[in-house]
């Protein structure tokens, strides 16, 4: 039996938010918007957004302290904040970072959560409305009931999963992409392409979201190099956020695997992004599991009308190798980590410690070269 549980309103197109934003109006009299420190401003959400708070009467308060990679310590500030100002409401504005920021923000405030806990399902009873603005393309967060918090007291960088975390509604609208650098535009597309090949990966895979996952691959190898090279055309942008989203509808059913276990201590020991993390682990990952998968992925590569190999040459030529340097000791410390992460119980095959050891060697020697 197949399942498919969706209950994001997103409203998807140029201008989305100025045309179809009234209905923020449904969720309450004071809204708590959390945000990056720039992002909003350059973007041009707060420019749509401000006016049509105030049209419709709605107060805000503002908590923009949010970082790439939002701590614990950041999302219990802004908890804080948000009792304490009686907000009804959360806007979430950014890349994957602010929306998962607000999610955790929001389920800490809602149910008076200390330390940790919004990681046991359990002690989540409720939540505020949640509104999404994404301004990047690259986590599908605003689909995904997801969210990614680094604790910095663990040196850990751990994901959770709650119905409950799903937004209301989210306003998709590629002009906000415009502002991005190269780097963060290159880095949030490979995310997003993680996820879209993951829901191929993952054991709970769903035949329902093939044709919006095998869309999603071929938007992003025709689109980012395009991109890339002219980052005002709003057409590679839109085609860019589509794909995006696409992803995260996919992991929403689907979860994600090692790929993204193993990229997490990239990030939080040497401050990579999440996007290249997962690049420089993308095609370590699918080589372990080709031989396992190789059916569906030749389906996928016929569609995209290229082969492995010339997918492995695409990915090469954005030059994903940091200057990091993976140890024996790193790799054996975090091959711990790694092998008791989530995500282990969603690979399609049994990956034993030596095989996260692999796939760290192979990062190691690929970023070398």
């Amino acid at each position: 039996m197949l399942t498919n549980f969706m209950p994001v309103k997103t409203y998807f197109g140029e201008n989305c938010l100025k045309e179809k934003g009234v209905e923020i109006a449904n969720f309450g009299k004071h809204a708590f918007l959390v945000t990056g420190k720039s992002s909003a401003k350059k973007s041009g959400v707060l420019d749509d957004l401000l006016p049509l708070l105030e049209k419709l009467n709605i107060k805000y308060t503002l908590f923009d302290k949010i970082m790439e990679n939002p701590t614990l310590v950041a999302v219990h500030e802004g908890a804080k904040l948000l009792n304490k100002a009686n907000c009804d409401f959360i806007i979430g504005i950014g890349g994957g970072s602010p929306i998962d920021a607000a999610k955790t923000i929001n389920v800490i405030a809602a149910n008076n959560l200390i330390g940790r806990e919004f990681y046991e399902a359990k002690k989540v009873e409720k939540a505020f409305p949640l509104v999404a603005i994404p301004t990047t393309s690259g986590t599908g967060t605003e689909v995904t009931p997801f969210s990614v918090i680094t604790d910095e007291e663990l040196q850990k960088k751990a994901g959770y999963g709650n119905p409950i975390n799903f937004p209301n509604i989210s306003f998709l609208d590629p002009k906000y992409t415009v502002s991005l650098p190269a780097r963060i535009t290159r880095d949030t597309a490979i995310d997003a392409l993680s996820h879209l090949l993951e829901g191929l990966y993952s054991a709970k895979r769903n035949l329902i979201n093939y044709p919006i996952l095998f869309r999603g691959v071929k938007l992003i190898l025709q689109n980012l190099n395009p991109c890339l090279n002219d980052p005002e055309n709003l057409e590679y942008r839109k085609n860019l956020m589509l794909a995006s989203m696409y992803g995260g509808i996919v992991i929403a059913q689907t979860s994600t695997t090692i790929q993204h276990s193993i990229g997490y201590p990239l990030t939080t020991a040497f401050g990579l992004s999440h996007g290249l993390a997962n690049g420089i682990a993308m095609k370590p990952v699918m080589k372990m599991f080709y031989p396992h998968l190789n059916k569906i992925l030749d389906e996928l590569f016929d569609y995209i009308e290229i082969t492995r190999h010339e997918f492995f040459e695409w990915l090469d030529e954005f030059g994903m190798k940091p200057q990091i340097e993976l140890t024996d000791e790193f790799i054996a410390e975090k091959a711990r980590e790694v092998s008791q992460s989530r995500n282990m119980a969603i690979n399609p095959i049994e990956i034993d410690m030596q095989g996260v050891i692999n796939l760290y060697n192979e990062i190691r020697n690929s970023i070398s070269v």
